[in-house]
């Protein structure tokens, strides 16, 4: 029952990213608008005869200020059609339009029932209604529902759209089968709808404002409260769900702003910012977001100081690089996760630090008046727009300043002592053995019959996304996979049967970390994973329903050797002992994998190895062996060399979209070879020309745990010339 409650919410939360995506350019729109027609600014800078009145500049601003205001005066429309298109399954465009016609209908027939009953006249709420109770919804007097209103809008129509858009009606009505019946029976439901939301919603309303009240009336200790939970929330990816109805209801306050009742943290600090009137914004309404500049500028950056110097020594330069990324994202952006998720799961009471520490900044900024807001996540750009912007005046931001300092060396101290304290694991700590290798190049796209090759997958430019492709199978293929959405970090998507996940393997396509909670994943990339969901649905479109079956790689799963059966006395493994030479099979540059022109290959996702550009346009057997496969479309070959080392030589990067043309193979499955034998020819111009590269790659996909290839030569080389070793 949980994982089906985390589910559903996770859906939910996910559909909420698309209309929040868009508050930041709202905000920003309006932050400067306001902030630069705004009679004090301009006196106070002394800008009159740039952006004064009668200015061009001017006229120019109040465009942007006035188009940011109409965004978050017509959020409720906004969130119906975003949440139907989030959570529609399929012909998400039918889900849209279905949503603003049930929006309309839905506050039309309150609209009617309110005048029904004389609680609007004349287009105008009567004298006896409690005031703000009733509001324009995108031009309709209807009750105050806010971003609920759309909220259960948006909900509503996906749940009937992904019920009924193939339904199929008698031949006499077959017109308006389909995707067709979407909005016409959302136009029923909704009407209906909107009488009984005039019932209930008055009650509704008073339970929002009740729990509003709660919230505000317990001062500091309640912003404590809510700062905890949110960042509680952070791992299962139900902040969204959590923070929202104190951004946008009056479960987050309600004030008077300029003769009109606004609702929403988020929506008072808007309000006030378009207001001439204001002298200084509310901490009331800001408490649900202004500590956040705190931790996410000062605070988690000292924690990604501390992870970096615990590092070993060895290890420094690759976790400095992580650790960097992952603090300026957090500042500049506000971005943490790639922070938090660098140590929540190998050091989860590092994570519990950082609730109550986050948690505290909250109160603090609510303690000291500052009053800042922002679109969507506390990073210096949101900072700097409606904080330093804003005036110290009105804003109270230079006190974050000293407190974010003391924040940093918090965190740093408080971090340095509990992962030495306790041998965290973090970034560059790892035990010097352990190594990122979860599924070799055999498990991945080597199958003997070669029909990876033939289902890899094409993304838009016609080149294969092997990283998509990854990210596939480790979901359990195309037919587990029933959606897939993002948010600002997070790769979520729903599928049938949640055992068929690989953890290991999703996490060794990039991944920051893996949440399974019932048929919900999600999977943390960071701020690139808007571009990895737009890849992989490109993929999924010609994937195959269901992956063909792999074979297990020769080396990984053996029976004990004789020499360990009825307690006969072990035998020395000479081989494994022995240094294995390793030569190349084409003439041209030699270089090590990690500078391949790839990054599944570069970060060694597929196996350790080393790549060659090539000179001369003929591949020959580097090692006496045999021919486990020939990949259909002729770009790479399956090797088992004779003492059992499993490789695969991979011509050209993205060549499999070549479809076969430009290679000459001269060998078959299962044939075997000399060293020198010529395995096939290549055309490398037309490989340079339609192409990623041209590099020839030697993966070798079978290593044992602690086995890595060491570059023995480096530059020009000839083929079977020695250039590695295992």
């Amino acid at each position: 029952m949980k994982d089906q409650i985390f589910s559903v919410l996770q859906r939910v939360g996910r559909s909420f990213m698309l209309p929040i995506a868009i508050l930041p350019i709202a905000g920003i729109l309006l932050g400067i608008g306001a902030s630069f027609t705004n009679a004090t600014t301009i006196e106070t800078y002394g800008l009159g005869a740039v952006v004064g009145q009668g200015t061009v500049l001017n006229a120019l601003l109040t465009v942007m200020a006035s188009a940011g205001n109409t965004i978050f005066g017509n959020l409720p429309i906004i969130f119906a059609v975003g949440v139907a298109i989030g959570m529609a399954k399929a012909e998400k465009e039918v889900a849209a339009l279905s949503a603003m016609i049930a929006f309309f209908v839905m506050h039309s027939a309150i609209n009617a029932m309110l005048k029904i009953n004389g609680m609007i006249v004349d287009g105008k709420a009567a004298d006896f209604v409690l005031e703000g109770t009733i509001a324009p919804s995108c031009g309709i007097e209807s009750l105050q529902m806010g971003v609920f209103g759309g909220i259960i809008v948006g909900i509503g129509v996906a749940y009937l759209h992904n019920r009924f858009h193939n339904v199929v009606l008698p031949n006499a009505l077959s017109f308006f089968g389909g995707s067709r019946f979407v909005p016409i029976i959302s136009t029923v439901v909704y009407l209906f709808v909107g009488i009984v939301m005039y019932f209930v919603w008055p009650t509704v309303q008073n339970g929002i404002f009740a729990l509003g009240s709660l919230v505000t009336g317990t001062g500091y200790i309640g912003t404590l409260i809510f700062g905890i939970i949110k960042r509680a929330l952070i791992p299962f990816g139900l902040h969204h769900v959590f923070y929202l109805p104190f951004w946008q209801t009056g479960v987050g306050g309600s004030m008077m702003v300029d003769g009109q009742l606004i609702q929403g943290g988020q929506n008072i600090f808007f309000a006030q910012l378009a207001s001439p009137n204001v002298t200084h914004f509310s901490a009331d309404a800001t408490r649900y977001f202004s500590g956040e500049f705190i931790f996410m500028i000062f605070g988690l950056p000292g924690a990604a100081v501390a992870m970096y110097r615990a590092a070993k020594p060895s290890k420094k330069k690759a976790a400095k690089g992580l650790l960097l990324s992952a603090a300026l994202t957090s500042i500049l952006t506000g971005i943490t996760e790639p922070i938090e998720f660098s140590f929540l799961f190998v050091a989860p009471a590092l994570f519990a630090v950082q609730v109550v520490l986050a948690g505290s900044a909250y109160m603090i900024a609510h303690m000291l008046n500052i009053a800042v807001g922002l679109t969507f996540s506390g990073g210096f750009l949101d900072l700097f727009i409606f904080g330093i912007l804003q005036g110290e005046a009105k804003t109270n931001w230079m006190y974050i300043i000293p407190v974010g300092i003391i924040y940093f060396f918090l965190y740093y101290f408080i971090f340095s002592w509990m992962i030495r304290r306790f041998g965290f694991k973090t970034p560059g700590r790892e035990d010097d053995d352990e190594e990122m290798k979860l599924h070799t190049k055999a498990d991945y796209l080597a199958k003997k019959d070669g029909s990876a090759a033939a289902h890899a997958g094409m993304s838009s430019s016609g080149a294969v996304d092997e990283k998509s492709a990854l990210i596939t199978r480790a979901l359990g293929s195309k037919k587990n996979i029933t959606s897939v959405d993002c948010c600002a970090t997070r790769l979520r998507c729903s599928v049938a049967d949640s055992t068929l996940v690989d953890e290991k393997m999703l996490k060794a396509t990039g991944a920051l970390g893996v949440i399974v909670k019932g048929s919900g994943v999600q999977v943390i990339y960071g701020p690139q994973v808007a571009n990895i969901k737009t890849n992989l649905e490109e993929y999924l479109e010609s994937a195959p329903e269901e992956e063909p079956a792999l074979d297990a790689p020769a080396a990984a799963e053996t029976t004990e050797s004789p020499a360990k059966e009825k307690g006969a006395p072990a035998i020395k493994d000479e081989t494994a002992a022995q240094t294995k030479e390793l030569f190349t099979p084409v003439t041209g540059t030699v270089h090590p994998i990690t500078e391949a022109p790839d990054e599944a290959f570069a970060g060694k996702m597929m196996g350790d190895g080393y790549f060659i550009y090539p000179t001369e346009e003929i591949v020959y057997a580097p090692t006496d062996g045999e021919v486990v496969f020939v990949f259909d479309t002729k770009h790479a070959i399956g090797m088992k060399a004779a003492d059992g080392t499993e490789y695969l030589l991979h011509i050209g990067v993205d060549t499999v979209a070549l479809g076969g043309k430009g290679f000459e193979v001269f060998v078959e499955n299962g044939q075997k070879v000399k060293k020198g034998d010529k395995l096939m020819r290549f055309d490398d111009a037309y490989i340079k020309e339609n192409a990623k590269s041209d590099a020839c790659l030697v993966i070798f996909t079978g290593l044992a745990e602690g086995q890595s290839v060491t570059m023995t030569a480096n530059g020009k080389v000839q083929a079977l010339d020695k250039v590695a070793e295992i």
